[in-house]
């Protein structure tokens, strides 16, 4: 029903930016909320950031909060994730997540529908 695109990761010193994209086409009325997740090697999918399609609330992970931002442009069906100044520990691959749920809580990876491939960011020291 959605099908979801991510991109913009790529490789960046510490203290660098980078702006993820996610791009969701199909039967985007059905979507609530937009989510970033991300999953370094060896550990589990995380929650990093999720947006309200109608109202755009949000909601952010304490480890990213004041460096990271989630935006969205309903007309283009597009989030966006501004990740500033980033640490090595950031370095994962980051996942766009839809969720149909409709639930005011937006953390949870068992609660989205449906996923994208991801896109790979890395930051030196």
């Amino acid at each position: 029903q959605v099908q979801l695109v991510e991109s913009g990761g790529g490789l960046v010193q510490a203290g660098g930016s980078l702006r993820l994209s996610c791009a969701a086409s199909g039967g985007t009325f059905l979507i609530d909320a937009m989510g970033w997740f991300r999953q370094a090697p060896g550990k589990e999918r995380e929650f990093v950031a999720a947006i309200k399609r109608i109202g755009g609330s949000t909601n952010y992970a304490d480890s990213v909060k004041g460096r990271f931002t989630i935006s969205r442009d309903n007309a283009k069906n597009t989030v966006y994730l501004q990740m500033n100044s980033l640490k090595p520990e950031d370095t994962a691959a980051y996942y766009c997540a839809a969720d149909r749920g409709y639930s005011q809580y937006l953390g949870g990876v068992d609660q989205y529908d449906w996923w994208g491939r991801g896109t790979q960011v890395t930051v030196s020291s």
